[in-house]
């Protein structure tokens, strides 16, 4: 019996139809039909306006602002596509939120990304894929396959470009927000061949997002600081961060995230700070006012595009978040 050539379908959710668009148009394909809808006491509606019977179904959906309402409605569209006898439902989260509760830290606290996680699987995900969880251990919350991308090779593709001349003469220097960060911005400096350092802080337990700066381990003095991070949201660590190195010498202070929450304060703090550009991906949509700020966005849909033309044929995906292999200098 000869195998079935599946058809492709690619729905949005309301948070960001301007990524999917942009997914679809990377892979030649038009946005599958749907609507989504409230009834009048505010419960979430979703029809889907074709057949998807047999067919790899994806749902792209950022669980950005407002969290609640964009993670149900990912819920009920996966629900929907399950029970028309999709082949296969995929959940595309560009930006996985509630993933920085991922465990407890206190007695009684829940461990909120794994509940999302088992959500997803029972309202019928068959696979997931996202990029940059603020913690990778979040995989192993899930029970069906995870592709777990990462947008840092496009940011640092963004600075090479930049900055043009040769980094590896000692003027950059790649900077880690915090400790838990340091693997990150390695990996981020070995692409761009640039100095790597370090902001030690101590954060305030008792007062969410509110942290204090210590010190800089490295040497900035100089030097171009590259401040990397993988979700910038009330802006106070890059901010202090930024102050921090401005102070210790950097001659200029950049900041650069995957996912720019910049919720609460964010606005308003980095309108006023140091940093002489942030540069984000859109894994989450910009509001009017956060356009307005001195800020770069790149786009993530080549990435999610190849991940889900390499995912519909079977193919390979650990190319698109394994680390290149350097090249071998012959002297």
């Amino acid at each position: 019996m000869e195998a079935v050539a599946r058809d492709i379908k690619l729905f949005s959710g309301s948070a960001h139809e301007a990524l999917t668009r942009e997914i679809c148009s990377n892979l030649g394909i038009a946005m599958a039909d749907r609507k989504i809808f409230r009834f009048s006491d505010g419960e979430i509606g979703v029809s889907i306006q074709e057949s998807v019977r047999g067919t790899d179904a994806f749902i792209i959906q950022p669980t950005c602002d407002p969290v609640n309402e964009n993670l149900m409605e990912v819920l009920i569209i996966t629900d929907a596509l399950k029970r028309a006898s999709a082949y296969r439902v995929n959940v595309v989260l560009p930006y996985f939120g509630y993933a920085r509760q991922d465990r407890k830290t206190r007695a009684r606290e829940p461990i909120t990304a794994k509940l999302v996680a088992n959500l997803l699987q029972r309202a019928g995900a068959d696979r997931v894929i996202t990029a940059d969880l603020h913690a990778g251990q979040i995989q192993g919350f899930f029970d069906i396959p995870v592709d777990h991308l990462t947008g840092i090779p496009l940011l640092a593709s963004h600075f090479k470009r930049v900055l043009k001349a040769p980094l590896h003469d000692g003027r950059v220097a790649v900077v880690s927000p915090d400790i838990g960060g340091v693997v990150r911005a390695r990996r981020f400096a070995e692409q761009i061949n640039a100095d790597l350092a370090i902001v030690d802080k101590r954060r305030s337990h008792d007062i969410a997002n509110v942290s204090e700066v210590m010190e800089i381990i490295g040497d900035v003095s100089g030097k171009i600081a590259i401040l990397v991070d993988d979700i910038i949201d009330t802006a106070g660590t890059i901010v202090h961060a930024a102050k921090a190195l401005a102070e210790h010498g950097a001659e200029k202070v950049y900041a650069c995230a995957v996912h720019g929450v910049l919720s609460g304060p964010a606005v308003e703090r980095i309108s006023k700070s140091a940093l002489e550009d942030l540069i984000l991906t859109d894994t989450i949509p910009l509001t009017p006012e956060k356009r307005e700020l001195k800020l770069t966005t790149l786009s993530i849909a080549p990435l999610f595009a190849e991940a889900i033309r390499r995912i519909h044929l079977d193919q390979s995906v650990s190319i698109l978040f394994e680390p290149k292999p350097k090249k071998k200098v012959v002297r």
